[in-house]
């Protein structure tokens, strides 16, 4: 006989009984989760959920295979997969909404775990007939060539901070075409000559095999892709298989297997 919620208009608003009641109900809800895990664990790889978190380049395209891989060897287990920024896949795991997490972007936080667990090739790209597409590595001037980025917290953005820092600048001392909020929106907006931007080569392939991006002959550190894991959260015996089978198919393809 509580009410917990007012309508507006079509939709519902919390009373304030209702955000009294809301930290219950979540807590309800956990050890409901909870609960769950431990039947999951007790059925051992037969059944579970796995929440995956990861950043875009990461998430798009380089994580999918192994979910399909993972999916035919356990097709009890459901996976679901949350694509953000590399600062929002951290806040996703840091607050267990996420069992794990891919990045390529450096985490610094004393709760997470943070393993490599393979390499991402970056490289500068312009639109063919963009003044830099024929300059070479000597005559490029950061300071003052339209460069399009990835929104704040993602890593590709991170990786332009760091290449600005070698020649002394830094984001504000370059002038920005546009901050986008995702690797296809960055390279549109390339392809229609905004700018230059750094981008993994597996995000930029396509375009780069059909001139419609130029690589610039400049050198570009190689990056690493991150799994990371809540040190003090438990897991569940699906989440260490999964991460488990990631491992053994990275070791194979380096085994040449």
């Amino acid at each position: 006989q509580t009410k917990l919620f007012d309508r507006v208009g079509r939709g519902i608003v919390l009373t304030s009984a209702g955000h009294t009641f809301l930290a219950e109900a979540k807590a309800v809800l956990a050890r409901a989760e909870a609960a769950e895990h431990v039947l999951a664990d007790l059925a051992g790889l037969r059944r579970g959920t796995i929440h995956v978190a990861a950043s875009q380049t990461v998430g798009n395209y380089w994580l999918p295979r192994y979910l399909h891989e993972f999916k035919l060897a356990y097709p009890g287990i459901s996976i679901s997969l949350t694509i953000g920024n590399t600062a929002e896949v951290a806040a996703l795991l840091r607050d267990g909404a996420a069992n794990l997490g891919f990045v390529e972007g450096e985490v610094r936080d004393p709760r997470i775990e943070a393993t490599p667990i393979d390499s991402d090739e970056l490289v500068l790209v312009t639109a063919l007939g963009h003044p830099w597409s024929e300059k070479t590595d000597s005559s490029l001037d950061f300071s003052r060539v339209k460069w399009v980025l990835r929104e704040v917290g993602s890593g590709t953005r991170d990786i332009v901070s760091a290449l600005l820092a070698d020649k002394g600048l830094t984001v504000n001392d370059v002038p920005i075409s546009l901050a986008l909020p995702s690797n296809e929106a960055v390279v549109a907006a390339v392809e229609a000559g905004a700018g230059v931007t750094v981008l993994s080569r597996q995000v930029a392939g396509s375009a780069i095999e059909t001139g419609r991006l130029i690589v610039i002959d400049y050198p570009v550190p190689h990056r690493h892709f991150f799994m990371l894991r809540h040190r003090e959260l438990h897991e569940t015996i699906a989440v260490q298989g999964f991460a488990k089978m990631i491992k053994a198919c990275l070791q194979a393809t380096l085994d040449g297997t």
